[in-house]
């Protein structure tokens, strides 16, 4: 899993579509999109870089709206581990290299389909990260996807997270 995609509950077909679609105008003619046991979520294996996919969907909405009816969020991952603290922990760690010395960070965590605690996991990696916090503007973000036994995680900066619709608000504005 390289992306994450949320879309409208029972539009999950019509949004797969639209990502082979797109993912294929990019130059990916066999992407693997899978339906997860969450209703609203596909998951994304791509031969794609996963910021790119997201910068160059962004484009295309922003040059024609509604070339994009189906997919509401599309998040980059850069690793996959088991979903289990430790694991998370170490994964996240290998990552934090991303932050670069005098960068800040904030760590988000979306849960579905877990009981993992997210204020002791946010513990246990901020401690491990020397830069500092910044939860209002922060250069990276720590973002931590917890898909029941599977967890995406990605240091990446907020542009690299996509909302069609905030997207398309933008042009409006």
């Amino acid at each position: 899993m390289n992306l994450i995609v949320t879309c409208a509950r029972n539009l999950e077909s019509e949004t797969k579509q639209e990502l082979l679609e797109k993912l294929d105008e990019m130059g990916d003619s066999e992407p693997k999109i899978s339906e997860t046991t969450m209703s609203g979520i596909l998951t994304v294996e791509t031969k794609i870089e996963p910021t790119l996919v997201v910068r160059k969907i962004r484009e295309s909405i922003l040059d024609e709206p509604w070339s994009i009816r189906y997919c509401l969020r599309i998040i980059p991952i850069q690793k996959v581990c088991n979903t289990d603290s430790k694991n998370i922990e170490e994964t996240v760690e290998k990552l934090s290299e991303k932050i670069q010395e005098g960068e800040t960070y904030r760590i988000s965590i979306e849960k579905r389909d877990s009981e993992i605690s997210s204020k002791e996991l946010i513990s246990n990696i901020a401690s491990k990260i020397k830069n500092q916090v910044s939860l209002e503007f922060p250069d990276k973000i720590i973002l931590i996807e917890i898909l029941g036994q599977k967890t995406g995680i990605a240091i990446i900066r907020k542009i690299d997270i996509m909302s069609t619709e905030k997207t398309k608000r933008s042009i409006s504005e």
